[in-house]
């Protein structure tokens, strides 16, 4: 039941890195400059991060570097022609001929449509970008059919699920079960929550990621994205998707059977290994920076379930993924809109999930077939969390007075 085939070619798979300066495209990066002459990196996108951009080009060599963000562009075009800005060159980047695969690391919604490029034009996708499944999982989907591509999930989650199911059929799956770390504040409840700020969310405890997706891995959104994802990824019912807490972050998912056997994918907590599979599936390639597990060390390995009193960021997520439509659209963006204001400190901690709920309970869900529709509700969703936030501030601000 894999969504992929194996077509791409075993010796020099060429790269294009979307996301290129964030977490996951550094660590792609790592994996490339430990195998030379294995992979070759033909294109490099950044948003903003002009500098990295540079220094990454500069030891890579691509033939094409994007810099997304058109006036962060304009300090950077005297590198070169094979240097372009704004958003089309990025859209034009992740269907780039020459490229075998492209790993879309970028940061949320903004990851949606290079997948869809990507993906319609034969690409294999190797795909960090949950956000592109949450909110256009159909179009994805039919993108994949109609270019004939390949759609290889990096999240650790979805990897590990993806090395579970080697071999068996859908109807042979009695359930999935994703793991958590929990996040730097598992086992707090929701009145300490209230004064927690940026600073302590983004302490992962045994991750190191980008900004975004640690303050949603705090809340737990992370997961409930994660389980909607899976869900699209690999036609699961949600009532056959779990997820529980291991603080460990060892077992990356299990599966269970029909028959009762569980398996699971075990390995010491680095975004390099779902990275390296993802480039080389089904292949396994030689990595002795990888070979660090010991189960010794990492003993003990323990499961808690998710506190969803404290945490309700998940229920109202995989809530939103039964409803369906564009429920995962609304919910996603709300969420990024949230975490952009607690970020910005005008948000607290537990107030993200009222403004999320607030957004879903005012949303009008209709199914989400067509990128303008998708679009359309990611757009609304916005404004709308934008204008509840507002609206707190403002009743805050008149209790203060």
């Amino acid at each position: 039941m894999s969504l992929v085939t194996a077509k791409v070619k075993q010796d020099v798979i060429r790269i294009v890195i979307l996301g290129s300066t964030g977490s996951i495209g550094v660590s792609t990066l790592n994996v490339v400059a430990r195998h030379p002459g294995r992979f070759q990196v033909v294109g490099l996108a950044a948003n903003r991060s002009v500098e990295l951009l540079e220094e990454q080009a500069e030891n890579h060599d691509p033939s094409q570097v994007v810099v997304a963000d058109e006036e962060a562009f304009g300090d950077c075009q005297d590198n070169g022609t094979h240097w372009s800005g704004g958003r089309q060159a990025l859209l034009e980047l992740a269907e780039l001929p020459e490229a075998d695969v492209v790993v879309n690391a970028l940061v949320g919604f903004a990851g949606l449509e290079p997948s869809i490029r990507a993906l319609r034009a034969g690409k294999r996708l190797a795909l960090a970008n949950k956000e592109s499944l949450v909110t256009g999982g159909e179009l994805l989907l039919e993108a994949m059919e109609e270019g004939d591509g390949e759609l290889v999930p990096v999240d650790s989650e979805h990897s590990a699920i993806l090395q579970c199911l080697e071999g068996a059929s859908a109807g042979e799956v009695e359930r999935l079960v994703l793991t958590a770390s929990g996040g730097p504040f598992r086992g707090w409840n929701a009145t300490r929550l209230n004064e927690v700020g940026p600073g302590d969310a983004l302490q992962h405890p045994t991750w190191d990621m980008g900004a975004k997706i640690s303050i949603d891995s705090a809340t737990l959104a992370n997961k409930a994205l994660e389980v909607m994802e899976a869900h699209v990824l690999y036609g699961i019912a949600y009532d056959r998707i779990e997820a529980v807490v291991h603080p460990q972050s060892i077992i990356h998912s299990f599966v269970e059977f029909v028959d009762g056997s569980v398996l699971a994918q075990l390995g010491f907590p680095t975004m390099e290994l779902p990275i390296l599979y993802a480039l080389t599936y089904p292949h396994r390639v030689d990595d002795a920076v990888l070979r660090t597990f010991d189960p010794v060390t990492t003993s003990p390995l323990t499961f808690e379930e998710v506190d969803h009193a404290a945490f309700p960021l998940y229920g109202i997520g995989v809530a939103a993924g039964r409803r369906g439509g564009t429920a995962p659209t609304v919910y996603n963006a709300a969420n990024e809109v949230a975490v952009s204001a607690f970020l910005e400190e005008e948000l607290s901690f537990p107030g993200m999930a009222s403004v999320v709920e607030g957004v879903l309970e005012r949303a009008k869900v209709v199914p989400a077939r067509e990128l303008g529709v998708i679009l359309e509700a990611d757009g609304w969703a916005r404004r709308t969390a934008a204008e509840l936030i507002k609206t707190r501030r403002t009743i805050t601000a008149g209790k203060d007075g």
